[in-house]
């Protein structure tokens, strides 16, 4: 088991089976990076129109006549458990859909509604609803741990020791469900008052 800041700050070794628990902003950040094996389709312009289906707008008007996408496989099998009746359903209005789609096309599987009943050997049992129905265990070699995300303030305190001017934004100041549109928004504004 790892936690979300442990695969993508620190690059523990993740195994081929892997279920991301939780499927807000941050769980679907590390399901997408964990489908890729390495290196990122959104780096690469040709690798990019190929997974979406998009030619070259200089070769083909508007870039999508007669261009299917061709997707690469996906580096892991992954199942995306969380809590909520919809996966996904805090993700921004702006994003939100792209971030689907992009798993969606990774066959990524999205569980939703499950209860966390615990790891067991060969991986995550989960049950459904209420009356904890259906039990069944996603058979996995790795969990990671995208829910309760706590703010990392560790150098808060040593600055505020060192006389320096402390603001806290974004993520460092409420972690849950963290927003990129908040965080620019609080930046923006602590910005105009400095």
């Amino acid at each position: 088991m790892l936690s979300y800041v442990e695969v993508l700050r620190d690059a523990k070794p993740v195994g081929k089976r892997v279920a991301v628990v939780g499927a807000g902003g941050i769980g679907f950040d590390v399901a997408e990076f964990l489908v890729h094996d390495g290196h990122s389709p959104s780096l690469d312009i040709s690798a990019w129109r190929r997974e979406w289906g998009v030619a070259d707008p200089s070769d083909v008007r508007g870039g999508v006549a007669g261009v299917k996408p061709q997707p690469s496989p996906p580096a892991r099998r992954l199942p995306a458990a969380a809590e909520a009746r919809e996966t996904g359903a805090g993700l921004g209005k702006t994003t939100g859909w792209i971030h689907r789609a992009a798993l969606k096309m990774k066959r990524v599987e999205m569980i939703a509604g499950v209860n966390y009943e615990g790891v067991v050997a060969g991986g995550l049992a989960v049950s459904f609803g209420e009356k904890r129905e259906r039990a069944e265990v996603l058979e996995v070699d790795t969990i990671v741990l995208c829910a309760g995300q706590e703010s990392l303030r560790e150098l808060e305190a040593p600055l505020r020791a060192a006389g320096a001017s402390v603001h806290l934004i974004g993520g460092a100041a409420l972690a849950g469900e963290l927003d990129a549109k908040r965080a620019i928004d609080e930046g923006t504004r602590l910005a105009a008052r400095l």
